[in-house]
């Protein structure tokens, strides 16, 4: 007899905590795949995420969650590329089928629109700390399991599963790579790169053959970040000075690009400004970060340079397919061995000692996952 019933962590509203409780099994529908979850990624603000002091807004009761690897457990009558017992990546990014511009995060946050609220509430509300999860066909991504995950003595490259679930901290920089359309041989500012999104950027950048200029304050991590490449150099800014950081930055030549991925706290930092300011004619600014504030943009600069400044929210599609290339190509190194940290000895009932550790390991190459 099939299972029935399923546990799951529900938060039913944001002035309580969650609670693991036993739920319904979802069912699969057309247009889903049900995936059995084996890891789930922890945010480093997934505490004040889910307490309200994020101020995210999100319907109650949900399964909370955030992207995952799981294993296909049945699919939909309409799915043609996904199949019971296939390993795939979990993607938090949901969009409208109708209207893409209508989006939301799955288990995290539903959208600015009344588009992306209903999407969230009526379709998808129940999200990955669970047992299972009814997901988008489209968001679950095929793992090369053989290839990725098998012996090197076999021909694979011997990673754990727990390694590919830095897929979710890497897409979204990478994304904004792409955006910018960042070359081999191209010179990229990332700044502050020392926090999980950008350290991951720095990483990503190197691999798609880019040099890096890793820029911030933290000089300790900049070193530790550096020491994975001779082609990440460190930048160690004021960020209250422009002109001295600018001055900093200038010493590297000409900079084809400046990836920006700052946190609130950031606002009144003069790094956007040096950061930009050094970007060479016909540059390119991408904009990833948390900043609520306004900030300082050089007017005349971005005019006389012909500087294209833009902003980024998350990725593509085809940007995760080609993310996942780059894990299968051996280029985006990963595990123990290449200095990546998981933390995954976390199940349902310990999310309080998960959402505080990965509150206090928040970093590039570390990540914290709960295992329902």
């Amino acid at each position: 007899m099939s299972q029935k019933t399923h546990r799951a962590l529900v938060l039913s509203s944001l002035s309580a905590p969650p609670t693991v409780q036993t739920i319904p099994k979802p069912t699969c529908t057309p247009g889903s795949a049900l995936v059995r979850i084996i890891v789930a990624n922890v945010l480093p603000y997934a505490r004040k995420v889910y307490t309200g002091d994020r101020g995210v807004p999100m319907p109650t009761p949900m399964v909370i969650g955030s992207a995952a690897i799981g294993r296909v457990e049945s699919v939909g009558v309409d799915a043609t590329l996904l199949s019971p017992g296939q390993l795939v990546f979990v993607d938090t990014f949901i969009r409208a089928r109708d209207d893409p511009t209508t989006s939301f995060l799955f288990g995290f946050r539903e959208g600015p629109t009344e588009g992306s609220k209903k999407l969230m509430a009526e379709a998808w509300r129940d999200s990955t700390y669970a047992e299972f999860a009814r997901v988008p066909l489209e968001n679950c991504y095929p793992i090369n399991e053989s290839w990725l995950l098998g012996k090197p003595d076999d021909g694979g490259l011997g990673y754990q599963i727990e390694d590919l679930a830095f897929l979710n901290m890497q897409a979204v920089p990478y994304g904004g790579l792409r955006d910018l359309n960042i070359q081999a041989g191209d010179t990229v500012i990332i700044a502050p790169a020392t926090g999980s999104f950008s350290g991951a950027a720095v990483q990503l950048a190197v691999a798609m053959g880019a040099r890096v200029i890793a820029a911030g304050r933290n000089l300790e991590v900049l070193k530790q970040i550096a020491a994975t490449s001779d082609r990440i150099s460190i930048a160690h800014l004021k960020c209250d000075d422009m002109h001295a950081d600018l001055a900093t930055l200038q010493t590297f030549g000409q900079i084809d690009a400046y990836l920006d991925i700052s946190p609130p706290a950031a606002a009144r930092s003069t790094h956007f400004e040096s950061c930009l300011m050094a970007v060479k004619l016909n540059g390119k600014v991408s904009l990833m970060g948390g900043v609520i504030e306004y900030i300082k943009i050089p007017y005349m600069v971005v005019m006389f340079r012909n500087i294209q400044l833009r902003g980024r929210f998350m990725y593509e599609r085809s940007d995760v397919e080609s993310l996942i290339k780059l894990y299968e190509q051996g280029l985006v190194r990963m595990g123990p061995a290449a200095g990546y940290k998981s933390s995954a000895r976390f199940g349902l009932g310990d999310w309080e000692e998960a959402f505080e550790e990965a509150e206090k390991a928040a970093s590039w190459n570390t990540q914290v996952l709960i295992r329902p």
